[in-house]
């Protein structure tokens, strides 16, 4: 019994832990000074190591996917659909999921590894001790960078997704260029995009708020900044994809 209620307080008081320091990091934000240098840094460090896994996954994921769904539509007789799909899969549901993966497993480790080295050796202690609050000067900077960050990745990939259906659907499989322009509107319009800018917001933050904190609770040296990393990747995604489920419901149930 004893073993079962501390597997339950465990994960609460983590829960409780979290939702603190994205309080205190909120109020923060709004109170004190904002660290703009910081912030500038770390967009400039998560974009960084960002872009090119964005590029990769675009590239080999959206791209497969709307060229399979062309395959479909020209064997159905629908190939002039081909601007609508290619709306709908990169805007609403597959841009989003990419930028999870990468704000997940490429900026999220990051900076956790980042934080997660300044505990271990105990940069973090310092600041505290010289009167320096590391939400204000670390956290809060993280989590903004996280979030614009984010939502820069999902316009890159919602626009090289239908850019590079167009060159798949127009160049390889026949579709004519008017058809599959006109056919984008069907599908993806503003309240669509402004759904997937959501989105990336919703999940930068989370990425950045998980990030952070399993930076900062870090223990065991080295090793523990390597679980840490790890524990940040799974955890990130493992919370954004019913996210993601939670805010498409509500859009198809809106829209």
């Amino acid at each position: 019994m004893a073993s079962v209620m501390q597997s339950v307080a465990k994960p609460t008081s983590a829960l409780g832990q979290v939702l603190a320091m994205s309080l205190d990091a909120l109020v923060i934000m709004f109170t004190k000074g904002f660290s703009w240098r910081e912030t500038v840094q770390q967009a400039w460090f998560v974009a960084r190591v960002s872009l090119v896994p964005t590029l990769l996954v675009m590239l080999g994921f959206t791209l497969l996917v709307i060229f399979e769904i062309n395959l479909l539509l020209r064997d159905i007789g629908a190939l002039d659909l081909a601007g609508a799909i290619a709306g709908l899969a990169s805007v609403q549901q597959i841009g989003p999921f990419v930028t999870v993966v990468v704000v997940a497993g490429a900026g999220g480790t990051a900076m956790c590894a980042d934080l997660a080295a300044r505990t271990i050796r105990e940069e973090i202690a310092a600041m505290q001790v010289l009167g320096i609050d590391p939400i204000q000067r670390l956290v809060v900077p993280r989590i903004v960078a996280a979030v614009l960050v984010s939502m820069l990745l999902n316009v890159l990939i919602c626009s090289g997704g239908l850019v590079g259906g167009y060159f798949f659907s127009v160049y390889l499989q026949g579709v004519t260029p008017g058809s599959y322009l006109d056919s984008i509107p069907l599908f993806t319009a503003i309240p669509e995009l402004m759904v997937s800018m959501i989105k990336s917001f919703v999940f930068g933050l989370v990425a950045g708020i998980i990030a952070c904190y399993r930076g900062l609770n870090v223990s065991g040296g080295s090793k523990g900044v390597g679980d840490a990393v790890n524990q940040a990747v799974v955890i990130t995604v493992a919370v954004l994809v019913p996210i993601s489920l939670v805010i498409s419901l509500i859009q198809f149930a809106i829209l």
